[in-house]
Protein backbone atom coordinates (compact mmCIF):
# COMPACT_ATOMS: atom_id res chain seq x y z
CA UNK A 1 0.00 0.00 0.00
CA UNK A 2 1.23 3.49 -0.91
CA UNK A 3 -0.14 6.94 -0.02
CA UNK A 4 0.86 9.93 -2.12
CA UNK A 5 -0.09 13.57 -2.57
CA UNK A 6 2.64 14.98 -4.83
CA UNK A 7 0.24 16.19 -7.52
CA UNK A 8 -1.98 19.15 -8.31
CA UNK A 9 -3.79 20.25 -5.10
CA UNK A 10 -2.39 17.29 -3.18
CA UNK A 11 -2.06 17.62 0.59
CA UNK A 12 -1.37 14.98 3.22
CA UNK A 13 1.48 13.88 5.46
CA UNK A 14 1.88 10.21 6.35
CA UNK A 15 2.75 9.54 9.99
CA UNK A 16 2.40 5.76 9.81
CA UNK A 17 0.94 3.33 7.25
CA UNK A 18 2.08 -0.17 8.21
CA UNK A 19 -1.47 -1.51 8.12
CA UNK A 20 -4.49 -0.46 6.00
CA UNK A 21 -6.61 -0.47 9.14
CA UNK A 22 -4.24 1.77 11.12
CA UNK A 23 -3.17 4.58 8.82
CA UNK A 24 -2.14 7.76 10.64
CA UNK A 25 -2.16 11.02 8.68
CA UNK A 26 -1.88 14.78 9.12
CA UNK A 27 -2.89 17.74 6.93
CA UNK A 28 -0.05 20.06 5.90
CA UNK A 29 -0.68 23.73 6.80
CA UNK A 30 -0.93 26.47 4.18
CA UNK A 31 1.98 28.78 3.57
CA UNK A 32 1.92 31.17 6.51
CA UNK A 33 1.02 28.32 8.84
CA UNK A 34 -2.25 29.81 10.08
CA UNK A 35 -4.73 27.69 8.13
CA UNK A 36 -5.34 24.09 7.11
CA UNK A 37 -8.27 21.82 6.39
CA UNK A 38 -8.01 20.88 2.72
CA UNK A 39 -6.73 17.36 2.04
CA UNK A 40 -6.31 15.45 -1.21
CA UNK A 41 -4.37 12.21 -1.53
CA UNK A 42 -4.19 8.88 -3.34
CA UNK A 43 -4.08 5.36 -1.90
CA UNK A 44 -2.80 2.52 -4.08
CA UNK A 45 -2.38 -1.18 -3.43
CA UNK A 46 -5.29 -1.58 -1.01
CA UNK A 47 -7.94 -3.07 -3.29
CA UNK A 48 -10.45 -5.09 -1.27
CA UNK A 49 -8.87 -4.12 2.05
CA UNK A 50 -10.72 -2.19 4.74
CA UNK A 51 -9.01 1.20 5.00
CA UNK A 52 -9.14 3.18 8.22
CA UNK A 53 -7.50 6.55 7.63
CA UNK A 54 -7.09 8.67 10.75
CA UNK A 55 -6.24 12.37 10.27
CA UNK A 56 -4.73 13.12 13.65
CA UNK A 57 -4.47 16.92 13.56
CA UNK A 58 -8.13 17.48 12.60
CA UNK A 59 -9.03 19.13 15.92
CA UNK A 60 -6.60 21.98 15.26
CA UNK A 61 -7.81 22.63 11.72
CA UNK A 62 -9.10 26.08 10.85
CA UNK A 63 -12.75 25.09 11.30
CA UNK A 64 -13.05 21.95 13.47
CA UNK A 65 -16.84 22.38 13.58
CA UNK A 66 -16.72 21.62 9.88
CA UNK A 67 -15.91 17.97 10.65
CA UNK A 68 -19.23 17.42 12.46
CA UNK A 69 -21.65 15.51 10.20
CA UNK A 70 -19.06 15.65 7.42
CA UNK A 71 -18.30 12.80 4.97
CA UNK A 72 -15.10 12.74 2.91
CA UNK A 73 -15.15 12.57 -0.89
CA UNK A 74 -13.64 9.65 -2.82
CA UNK A 75 -13.11 8.79 -6.48
CA UNK A 76 -11.58 6.05 -8.61
CA UNK A 77 -11.59 7.93 -11.93
CA UNK A 78 -11.19 11.54 -10.65
CA UNK A 79 -14.44 12.43 -12.44
CA UNK A 80 -17.21 10.99 -10.28
CA UNK A 81 -16.82 11.74 -6.57
CA UNK A 82 -18.86 9.97 -3.92
CA UNK A 83 -19.07 10.25 -0.14
CA UNK A 84 -17.62 7.65 2.22
CA UNK A 85 -18.19 6.97 5.97
CA UNK A 86 -16.36 9.54 8.08
CA UNK A 87 -16.39 10.20 11.82
CA UNK A 88 -14.96 12.90 14.08
CA UNK A 89 -14.31 12.19 17.75
CA UNK A 90 -13.20 15.68 18.75
CA UNK A 91 -9.56 14.82 18.15
CA UNK A 92 -9.15 12.99 14.84
CA UNK A 93 -11.11 12.61 11.62
CA UNK A 94 -11.43 8.96 10.56
CA UNK A 95 -12.28 7.93 7.00
CA UNK A 96 -13.31 4.32 6.35
CA UNK A 97 -13.58 2.72 2.93
CA UNK A 98 -12.85 -0.60 1.22
CA UNK A 99 -11.55 0.23 -2.29
CA UNK A 100 -13.05 -1.68 -5.21
CA UNK A 101 -10.03 -0.84 -7.38
CA UNK A 102 -6.26 -0.56 -7.03
CA UNK A 103 -6.23 3.24 -6.81
CA UNK A 104 -8.58 5.55 -4.93
CA UNK A 105 -8.42 9.29 -4.28
CA UNK A 106 -9.74 11.03 -1.19
CA UNK A 107 -10.38 14.77 -0.86
CA UNK A 108 -12.06 17.32 1.37
CA UNK A 109 -14.30 18.21 -1.58
CA UNK A 110 -14.20 17.24 -5.26
CA UNK A 111 -11.06 18.96 -6.60
CA UNK A 112 -11.11 21.41 -9.49
CA UNK A 113 -7.77 20.84 -11.18
CA UNK A 114 -5.52 23.36 -12.86
CA UNK A 115 -5.77 21.25 -16.02
CA UNK A 116 -9.58 21.46 -16.02
CA UNK A 117 -9.31 25.21 -15.42
CA UNK A 118 -6.98 25.54 -18.44
CA UNK A 119 -9.23 23.40 -20.65
CA UNK A 120 -12.39 25.34 -19.79
CA UNK A 121 -10.67 28.71 -20.22
CA UNK A 122 -9.43 27.59 -23.65
CA UNK A 123 -12.96 26.51 -24.58
CA UNK A 124 -14.73 29.65 -23.36
CA UNK A 125 -12.26 32.14 -24.83
CA UNK A 126 -12.88 30.71 -28.31
CA UNK A 127 -16.62 31.46 -28.18
CA UNK A 128 -18.23 34.56 -29.74
CA UNK A 129 -18.22 37.78 -27.66
CA UNK A 130 -15.58 36.43 -25.25
CA UNK A 131 -12.15 37.93 -24.66
CA UNK A 132 -9.47 36.49 -22.38
CA UNK A 133 -7.16 38.73 -20.37
CA UNK A 134 -4.32 37.95 -18.02
CA UNK A 135 -5.35 40.43 -15.36
CA UNK A 136 -2.24 39.74 -13.30
CA UNK A 137 0.11 37.08 -12.09
CA UNK A 138 0.25 35.22 -8.81
CA UNK A 139 3.10 35.28 -6.33
CA UNK A 140 4.67 32.31 -8.15
CA UNK A 141 4.01 33.76 -11.59
CA UNK A 142 0.85 31.90 -12.59
CA UNK A 143 -1.66 33.73 -14.78
CA UNK A 144 -4.82 35.09 -13.17
CA UNK A 145 -7.34 34.55 -15.97
CA UNK A 146 -10.15 37.03 -16.60
CA UNK A 147 -12.94 36.34 -19.10
CA UNK A 148 -14.78 39.34 -20.50
CA UNK A 149 -18.17 38.53 -22.02
CA UNK A 150 -19.57 41.33 -24.16
CA UNK A 151 -18.17 44.67 -25.20
CA UNK A 152 -17.52 47.55 -22.84
CA UNK A 153 -19.52 50.67 -23.54
CA UNK A 154 -21.95 53.33 -22.36
CA UNK A 155 -25.38 52.17 -21.28
CA UNK A 156 -24.25 48.65 -20.37
CA UNK A 157 -24.23 47.43 -16.78
CA UNK A 158 -21.05 45.78 -15.51
CA UNK A 159 -21.06 42.51 -13.59
CA UNK A 160 -17.97 41.12 -11.84
CA UNK A 161 -17.89 37.51 -10.59
CA UNK A 162 -14.84 36.06 -8.87
CA UNK A 163 -14.19 32.68 -7.24
CA UNK A 164 -11.65 30.70 -5.22
CA UNK A 165 -10.00 33.49 -3.31
CA UNK A 166 -9.80 30.60 -0.84
CA UNK A 167 -8.35 27.82 -3.01
CA UNK A 168 -9.68 24.86 -1.02
CA UNK A 169 -13.24 26.02 -1.69
CA UNK A 170 -13.37 24.19 -5.01
CA UNK A 171 -17.16 24.21 -5.19
CA UNK A 172 -16.77 27.90 -6.08
CA UNK A 173 -15.13 27.12 -9.42
CA UNK A 174 -17.62 24.34 -10.16
CA UNK A 175 -20.34 26.97 -9.54
CA UNK A 176 -18.70 29.45 -11.95
CA UNK A 177 -18.30 26.73 -14.58
CA UNK A 178 -22.05 26.19 -14.53
CA UNK A 179 -22.74 29.91 -14.68
CA UNK A 180 -20.43 30.42 -17.67
CA UNK A 181 -21.72 27.40 -19.57
CA UNK A 182 -25.26 28.79 -19.42
CA UNK A 183 -24.22 32.41 -20.01
CA UNK A 184 -22.33 31.42 -23.17
CA UNK A 185 -24.99 29.07 -24.56
CA UNK A 186 -26.19 30.75 -27.79
CA UNK A 187 -29.57 29.01 -27.49
CA UNK A 188 -30.24 30.16 -23.90
CA UNK A 189 -32.75 33.06 -23.94
CA UNK A 190 -32.05 34.37 -20.42
CA UNK A 191 -28.32 34.43 -21.16
CA UNK A 192 -28.92 36.18 -24.48
CA UNK A 193 -31.06 38.85 -22.80
CA UNK A 194 -28.38 39.47 -20.17
CA UNK A 195 -25.54 39.65 -22.68
CA UNK A 196 -27.45 42.30 -24.62
CA UNK A 197 -27.48 44.62 -21.59
CA UNK A 198 -24.53 43.66 -19.40
CA UNK A 199 -20.81 43.12 -19.72
CA UNK A 200 -19.50 40.30 -17.53
CA UNK A 201 -16.01 40.07 -16.08
CA UNK A 202 -15.36 36.63 -14.58
CA UNK A 203 -12.28 35.37 -12.69
CA UNK A 204 -12.85 31.62 -12.14
CA UNK A 205 -9.77 31.19 -9.94
CA UNK A 206 -8.33 34.10 -7.97
CA UNK A 207 -5.72 31.96 -6.22
CA UNK A 208 -3.99 29.62 -8.70
CA UNK A 209 -0.93 29.15 -6.44
CA UNK A 210 -2.93 28.08 -3.41
CA UNK A 211 -5.08 25.82 -5.57
CA UNK A 212 -2.08 23.95 -6.97
CA UNK A 213 -0.26 23.79 -3.63
CA UNK A 214 -3.20 22.21 -1.81
CA UNK A 215 -3.99 25.16 0.46
CA UNK A 216 -7.26 25.88 2.20
CA UNK A 217 -7.24 29.70 2.33
CA UNK A 218 -3.85 31.28 1.62
CA UNK A 219 -1.79 32.10 -1.45
CA UNK A 220 1.90 31.21 -1.81
CA UNK A 221 2.93 34.22 0.28
CA UNK A 222 0.70 33.16 3.17
CA UNK A 223 -1.92 35.85 2.47
CA UNK A 224 -5.65 35.28 2.85
CA UNK A 225 -6.71 37.12 -0.31
CA UNK A 226 -10.13 37.94 1.10
CA UNK A 227 -8.45 40.09 3.74
CA UNK A 228 -6.24 42.00 1.28
CA UNK A 229 -8.68 44.26 -0.58
CA UNK A 230 -8.04 47.44 1.40
CA UNK A 231 -4.36 47.49 0.50
CA UNK A 232 -3.06 44.74 -1.82
CA UNK A 233 0.61 44.73 -2.77
CA UNK A 234 2.71 43.20 -5.54
CA UNK A 235 4.70 41.19 -3.01
CA UNK A 236 1.91 39.80 -0.83
CA UNK A 237 -1.31 39.82 -2.89
CA UNK A 238 -0.69 40.61 -6.58
CA UNK A 239 -3.78 38.55 -7.48
CA UNK A 240 -6.07 41.05 -5.75
CA UNK A 241 -4.08 44.04 -6.93
CA UNK A 242 -4.50 43.10 -10.59
CA UNK A 243 -8.24 42.53 -10.28
CA UNK A 244 -8.76 45.74 -8.33
CA UNK A 245 -6.95 47.78 -10.97
CA UNK A 246 -9.15 46.34 -13.72
CA UNK A 247 -12.28 47.04 -11.68
CA UNK A 248 -11.26 50.68 -11.37
CA UNK A 249 -11.13 50.84 -15.16
CA UNK A 250 -14.52 49.18 -15.74
CA UNK A 251 -16.63 50.19 -12.76
CA UNK A 252 -18.90 47.66 -11.04
CA UNK A 253 -22.71 47.48 -10.90
CA UNK A 254 -23.03 43.87 -9.68
CA UNK A 255 -20.44 41.85 -7.79
CA UNK A 256 -20.46 38.24 -6.61
CA UNK A 257 -17.58 36.64 -4.70
CA UNK A 258 -18.11 32.85 -4.67
CA UNK A 259 -16.92 30.78 -1.69
CA UNK A 260 -17.60 27.68 0.39
CA UNK A 261 -18.32 27.46 4.12
CA UNK A 262 -16.81 24.59 6.07
CA UNK A 263 -19.38 24.38 8.86
CA UNK A 264 -22.79 25.60 7.69
CA UNK A 265 -24.96 23.13 5.71
CA UNK A 266 -26.62 25.79 3.55
CA UNK A 267 -26.27 27.87 0.40
CA UNK A 268 -26.59 31.53 1.32
CA UNK A 269 -25.47 35.07 0.58
CA UNK A 270 -23.63 37.46 2.86
CA UNK A 271 -24.03 41.13 2.03
CA UNK A 272 -22.24 44.38 2.79
CA UNK A 273 -24.78 45.85 5.21
CA UNK A 274 -22.10 47.07 7.62
CA UNK A 275 -20.26 49.40 5.23
CA UNK A 276 -20.35 53.14 6.03
CA UNK A 277 -22.35 54.08 2.92
CA UNK A 278 -24.88 51.21 2.89
CA UNK A 279 -28.00 52.49 1.11
CA UNK A 280 -31.66 51.65 0.76
CA UNK A 281 -31.01 50.96 -2.93
CA UNK A 282 -28.41 48.35 -2.09
CA UNK A 283 -30.72 46.79 0.48
CA UNK A 284 -33.58 46.60 -2.01
CA UNK A 285 -31.42 45.10 -4.77
CA UNK A 286 -30.07 42.44 -2.44
CA UNK A 287 -33.60 41.50 -1.38
CA UNK A 288 -34.75 41.20 -5.02
CA UNK A 289 -31.74 39.04 -5.89
CA UNK A 290 -32.34 36.72 -2.93
CA UNK A 291 -36.04 36.31 -3.68
CA UNK A 292 -35.37 35.59 -7.36
CA UNK A 293 -32.71 32.99 -6.60
CA UNK A 294 -34.98 31.39 -4.03
CA UNK A 295 -37.59 30.95 -6.77
CA UNK A 296 -34.99 29.64 -9.23
CA UNK A 297 -33.31 27.03 -7.00
CA UNK A 298 -34.65 25.05 -4.03
CA UNK A 299 -31.01 24.43 -3.03
CA UNK A 300 -30.77 28.11 -2.03
CA UNK A 301 -32.24 29.58 1.14
CA UNK A 302 -32.35 32.93 2.94
CA UNK A 303 -32.94 31.97 6.59
CA UNK A 304 -29.53 30.69 7.72
CA UNK A 305 -26.18 32.38 7.19
CA UNK A 306 -23.80 34.87 8.74
CA UNK A 307 -25.01 37.57 11.13
CA UNK A 308 -25.36 41.02 9.56
CA UNK A 309 -22.68 43.49 10.55
CA UNK A 310 -23.83 46.53 12.50
CA UNK A 311 -23.83 49.82 10.56
CA UNK A 312 -20.28 51.04 10.04
CA UNK A 313 -18.75 47.87 11.53
CA UNK A 314 -17.99 45.86 8.39
CA UNK A 315 -14.56 44.37 7.79
CA UNK A 316 -13.39 46.62 4.98
CA UNK A 317 -10.48 44.36 3.99
CA UNK A 318 -12.88 41.87 2.35
CA UNK A 319 -13.81 41.87 -1.34
CA UNK A 320 -17.57 42.30 -0.93
CA UNK A 321 -17.34 45.19 1.52
CA UNK A 322 -14.54 46.98 -0.33
CA UNK A 323 -16.35 46.72 -3.68
CA UNK A 324 -19.72 47.78 -2.21
CA UNK A 325 -18.19 50.83 -0.53
CA UNK A 326 -15.98 51.86 -3.46
CA UNK A 327 -18.61 51.57 -6.17
CA UNK A 328 -21.92 51.85 -4.27
CA UNK A 329 -23.10 48.72 -6.08
CA UNK A 330 -24.81 45.47 -5.15
CA UNK A 331 -21.98 43.28 -3.84
CA UNK A 332 -22.41 39.90 -2.17
CA UNK A 333 -20.45 36.88 -0.99
CA UNK A 334 -22.00 33.57 -2.04
CA UNK A 335 -21.36 30.59 0.27
CA UNK A 336 -21.86 26.88 -0.45
CA UNK A 337 -21.45 23.91 1.90
CA UNK A 338 -18.67 21.34 2.06
CA UNK A 339 -21.14 18.91 3.64
CA UNK A 340 -24.62 19.06 2.15
CA UNK A 341 -27.67 21.26 2.22
CA UNK A 342 -29.63 20.48 5.36
CA UNK A 343 -32.99 21.13 3.71
CA UNK A 344 -32.34 19.31 0.39
CA UNK A 345 -29.83 16.52 1.13
CA UNK A 346 -28.64 14.09 -1.54
CA UNK A 347 -26.64 10.81 -1.31
CA UNK A 348 -23.41 12.40 -2.59
CA UNK A 349 -23.85 15.53 -0.49
CA UNK A 350 -23.10 18.89 -2.03
CA UNK A 351 -21.35 18.03 -5.28
CA UNK A 352 -19.95 19.47 -8.52
CA UNK A 353 -23.17 18.80 -10.51
CA UNK A 354 -25.25 20.57 -7.88
CA UNK A 355 -22.81 23.49 -7.69
CA UNK A 356 -22.91 23.86 -11.48
CA UNK A 357 -26.71 23.90 -11.46
CA UNK A 358 -26.72 26.58 -8.78
CA UNK A 359 -24.38 28.53 -11.04
CA UNK A 360 -26.96 28.15 -13.82
CA UNK A 361 -29.64 29.63 -11.54
CA UNK A 362 -27.61 32.80 -11.00
CA UNK A 363 -28.65 34.07 -14.41
CA UNK A 364 -32.30 34.12 -13.38
CA UNK A 365 -31.46 36.10 -10.24
CA UNK A 366 -29.21 38.55 -12.10
CA UNK A 367 -31.89 39.14 -14.72
CA UNK A 368 -34.45 39.79 -12.00
CA UNK A 369 -32.25 42.30 -10.19
CA UNK A 370 -31.00 44.12 -13.29
CA UNK A 371 -33.65 46.85 -13.15
CA UNK A 372 -33.06 47.32 -9.42
CA UNK A 373 -29.29 47.79 -9.41
CA UNK A 374 -28.18 51.04 -7.76
CA UNK A 375 -26.48 53.72 -9.83
CA UNK A 376 -22.92 52.80 -9.06
CA UNK A 377 -20.09 55.25 -8.46
CA UNK A 378 -17.41 55.42 -11.13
Amino acid sequence: MQISSVFDSGNIEVIAAESPSQVRLAIRPDAGGNHYQWFHFRVTGARGQALRLRIENAAKASYPDGWVDYRACASYDRKHWFRVPTTYDGTALTIEHTPAHDSVYFAYFAPYSHERHAERIAHWQALPDVRLECVGRSVLGRDVDLLRIGEEGAGRRVAWIIARQHPGETMAEWFVEGLLDRLLDPHEPVARALRERMTFFVVPNMNPDGSTLGHLRNNAAGANLNREWAGPTEQRSPEVLGVRRRMEATGVDFFLDVHGDEALPYNFISGAEGIPSWSAAQERAQLVYGEALLAASPDFQTIEGYARSDPGKANMTMATTWVAERFGCLAMTFEQPFKDTKDTPQPDGWSPPRARRLGHAQLDAIRAVLEHLPEARR
